[in-house]
């Protein structure tokens, strides 16, 4: 997870509210075949797909954004605005003032739902898509789960300590050595002036969840959305958010759909298993 800094050209843009974002733009292959748009989780940001990135950005345009909230991007001052409707129309202006008209999108999690979202609010933009598990039914438990660790930060006195805390946390990830739970640290954490590592995002990104007693939207409509292209649906073997009956009803209900299942794995495989990588690799030579 982790790369050399002249891969990528660090950039900002002004959001349509004003707000400074910021990404990440892999732009070393040629302009004629579609830009890979990597969206991550709900409080990830851009460095995780740093290895997938380094793989792929000798072929492909690679765009990562930072969520507002998140990263190198600015927090949100009213925390009402973190929320997808918002998140997509930050994406829209980015695809614009790119210059990007047609995309591969790869979201974990959250990243996921916004891929199915941009379906319908820019139908004609999207060559295929791989939705890294996440699924229009999104499992209780692990809502409950991550909003419970992301609502209040955790300083650290190092990385160290950092990648202790999220292996405990998180034991069901496919990292296995302490050199990967380390960079996964890096990517979870920021160093702050007060001399520790705090969590990479604003705390008030979960308020909007924690806060909406309303019933959950049916994502199945936006699920639809990509019946037009291919799609490649990645699953977690012991996830709680994607569970095994909407992982099959997706396959069931999407005719050019290729599921992958990671064994003994939860939420979230990271992309850069073996067995992963390849499908990725296959698939985006196909859209």
């Amino acid at each position: 997870m982790t790369e050399t800094a002249p891969l990528y050209r660090e950039r900002f843009f002004t959001a349509q509210d004003g707000l400074r974002l910021y990404f990440r733009d892999y732009d070393r292959a040629g302009r004629h075949r579609p830009v890979l748009l990597c969206l991550p989780g709900l409080a990830r940001n851009s460095k995780d797909f740093a290895a997938l990135a380094a793989r792929l950005s000798a072929r492909y345009r690679v765009i990562a954004p930072d969520y507002r909230g998140r990263g190198r991007s600015a927090y949100d001052a009213n925390w009402r605005h973190y929320h997808p409707r918002v998140y997509l129309d930050d994406l829209r202006h980015l695809l614009t003032l790119a210059g990007i008209h047609r995309v591969v999108v790869i979201g974990t999690s959250l990243g996921g739902i916004l891929a199915m979202a941009l379906g319908v609010v820019m139908p004609g933009a999207i060559a295929g898509a791989v939705l890294n598990d996440v699924g229009p039914d999104l499992g209780g438990d692990g809502i409950k789960r991550i909003l419970a660790y992301l609502a209040t930060d955790r300083p650290q006195p190092d990385l160290d300590n950092a990648a202790r805390y999220l292996k405990k946390l998180l034991p069901q990830l496919s990292l296995k050595t302490d050199e990967e739970w380390r960079g996964f640290a890096a990517a979870t954490y920021r160093w702050a002036e007060a001399g520790q590592w705090h969590f990479d995002w604003d705390p008030a990104i979960v308020r909007p969840l924690l806060e909406d007693d309303g019933p959950r939207p049916d994502l199945w409509p936006l699920f639809r959305s990509l019946r037009r292209v291919p799609v490649l649906a990645i699953r977690g073997a012991v996830s709680d958010i994607l569970s095994a009956a909407t992982f099959a009803r997706m396959a069931a209900e999407h005719p050019r759909l290729t599921p992958r299942v990671v064994a003994d794995v939860g939420h979230a495989p990271t992309l850069d298993e073996p067995e992963i990588r390849e499908a990725i690799d296959e698939f985006i030579g196909r859209c």
